[in-house]
């Protein structure tokens, strides 16, 4: 019983810390546009962010359109990589322009 309840424990624990570490991140999404977008969009991430509702974004995003649509608002982005799509995404549509949030950079 005692081993049982350990596997399951740390099964629990396995599975917690892999989806917090698959998740996307707000706050890595603000850091990879100031990094790799900002100097590139020549707009702060307020202004990128604020292009689109909530909404819009979201369906921007479930199209699978939100890497063309970095493209169109800032059209000297080269290449946008598909593995920061998700952290763009959650930054964008956590300031959007009906959201009430503004962000840092």
């Amino acid at each position: 019983m005692n081993k049982l309840l350990k596997l399951a424990f740390s099964s629990a624990l396995i599975l917690s810390i892999g989806s917090t570490l698959a998740s996307a991140d707000v706050a890595k999404g603000q850091k990879l546009f100031t990094k790799k977008l900002k100097s590139s969009c020549d707009m702060t991430g307020a202004k990128m962010a604020a292009k689109h509702s909530q909404d819009e974004w979201e369906a921007i995003n479930d199209s699978g359109k939100l890497a063309d649509e970095i493209k169109i608002i800032c059209p000297n982005v080269k290449k946008v990589k598909e593995k920061f799509l998700p952290h763009y995404f959650d930054f964008f549509y956590e300031y959007a322009n009906d959201s009430g949030n503004v962000p840092s950079c």
